[in-house]
């Protein structure tokens, strides 16, 4: 007896349950994507699986429908696999042991992965279904989703006749998400010279901040350790003469760092002392609303290598101060949307080199370019460069989108109100279809989950039955 055939819609269930039972972590994902295949070869569905286990399933529309645009039906096979730390189970080889309390499914001591076997459920029994008109359905099932959007960026989508796609990786029922950030790392390096310089040594450490992701937090205004720290360094340098000999921070370029350390070698270094005193007070005053908890420190250390010389000392200071962050435009059509935004994540001292590592978004495609020419417009008159990497388009709002007016009127007639339209400042899987399908008419729906991505989350039986109702009748609708 399977532990989730009480629950309705059963065949959505039903499927969950069965690519539950596989191990689907990121990359590690050629078993479900072959047990899609299966499901497509069992039906006499045409379909389409490449080596990165990318897979297309293709079911012809319903009488009457043949004239209907096609629709995609979009989600990721992979999952994020965590666990607590007395869960013994190996999740690259079993599978999760589902449960059901009351209105919620979980898995026993694992994450669930309902983000996003729930989209792959729900489009599985939609091409299963003899019953419901629909349109050419187009389901496209990707890959390593939660490691970089690397399935989607990878596909081909020659296959695809449809210019409408409803994206089912959203985790809140009654919101449509119109709008995602594209982005890129970019990796500011300066080449450093050293040598030595008569002083005393000082350790400078930036802590206790707030931090947050770099999409979803930006807007917030909260400090940034590797800003700060360029702030102190640059306050310190107009007191004294001083060398720099390393400075570090931040341990991930989407993640607003929330420490950052420096050594110097100062001439005077009570000035050093004294300047951090000072500056500790402004920014704690600065920031006492979304950072309260600020702290800055500084102690004689002894230096454990050469400082870098005048030249690279005074280079530095100037990157640190002048390098953009932070939000750089607002959207001028949806209210409250960051638009373009940057953030220096990552300071990381080599022996000859300084690696600024910074996470660049923006909804707009030429504002995301635009930030990467500032950078690198910098850094050559610092005598260095910028690399790019990893760059994945952003998803710019559709005044007119049909399908989201189809989508809206079944959802007023389903809930009787109005859904949420939003727009997300972070990468979406929709960005990179929009980049891929040009004229692509997309909106990213999804029913209730909760704690995703850690061993507490679990998945709304009740917003699972609603959103399955919903995507059905915006099917009928499509004529």
């Amino acid at each position: 007896m399977s532990v989730l055939e009480h629950l309705e819609p059963k065949s959505v269930f039903r499927f969950f349950e069965e690519m539950c039972a596989i191990p689907h972590g990121s990359r590690n994902t050629k078993a479900v994507s072959d047990w899609c295949a299966d499901f497509a070869r069992a039906r006499g569905l045409e379909y389409h699986q490449d080596g990165d286990n990318n897979i297309i399933i293709i079911k012809e529309a319903t009488p009457g429908y043949e004239a209907a645009p096609p629709v995609i039906l979009q989600g990721h096979l992979d999952m994020v696999c965590e666990q607590t730390a007395d869960c013994q189970k190996d999740m690259s080889r079993e599978g999760l042991d589902l449960a059901v309390d009351g209105d919620f499914v979980y898995a026993e001591g694992t994450t669930l992965g309902g983000d996003d076997g729930i989209a792959v459920a729900m489009a599985m029994a939609l091409l299963d279904a003899e019953d419901l008109p629909h349109p050419r359905l187009e389901a496209v099932f990707t890959v390593d989703e939660e490691i970089g959007l690397l399935g989607a960026a990878s596909i081909d989508v020659s296959p695809l006749k449809g210019r409408e796609m409803i994206n089912l990786d959203s985790e809140a029922e009654g919101i449509f998400t119109v709008s995602c950030a594209g982005g890129n790392t970019s990796a500011c390096l300066l080449p450093l010279t050293r040598a030595p310089f008569d002083g005393a040594g000082v350790t400078i450490a930036v802590g206790g901040l707030t931090g947050g992701h770099s999409g979803a937090e930006i807007h917030k205004g909260r400090a940034n350790a590797n800003v700060l720290m360029g702030r102190i360094l640059r306050a310190a340098a107009r007191r004294t003469e001083l060398r720099l000999l390393r400075v570090d921070g931040g341990l991930k370029d989407n993640t607003i760092p929330v420490a950052c350390t420096a050594q110097v070698v100062a001439a005077e270094p009570q000035a050093v002392l004294d300047t951090v005193r000072e500056m500790e007070a402004a920014l704690r005053n600065e920031y006492r609303v979304t950072d309260p908890e600020l702290w800055i420190r500084a102690e004689a250390s002894a230096p454990a290598e050469r400082p870098m010389d005048e030249r690279s000392t005074r280079q530095v200071l100037c990157m640190l101060s002048c390098l953009p962050n932070g939000v750089q435009a607002m959207s001028a059509e949806i209210h409250g949307l960051v638009q373009t935004s940057l953030n220096l994540g990552i300071l990381a001292t080599g022996e000859d080199t300084l690696r600024a590592s910074f996470c660049v978004r923006s909804s707009v495609d030429s504002q995301r370019e635009m930030l990467k020419d500032r950078l690198a417009c910098l850094m050559e008159e610092l005598g260095g460069t910028v690399e790019f990497a990893g760059d994945y388009t952003g998803w710019q709002y559709r005044e007119d989108s049909p399908l989201r007016d189809r989508m809206a009127g079944g959802f007023r007639g389903q809930y009787g109100k109005e859904p949420n339209i939003e727009a997300i400042h972070a990468g979406l899987e929709c960005g990179v279809f929009a980049g891929k399908l040009p004229g692509l008419d997309c909106v990213s729906i999804g029913p209730d989950l909760f704690e995703i991505h850690t061993p507490r989350e679990r998945l709304s039986v009740s917003s699972v039955q609603r959103i399955w109702n919903f995507v059905v009748e915006v099917l009928k609708r499509s004529k």
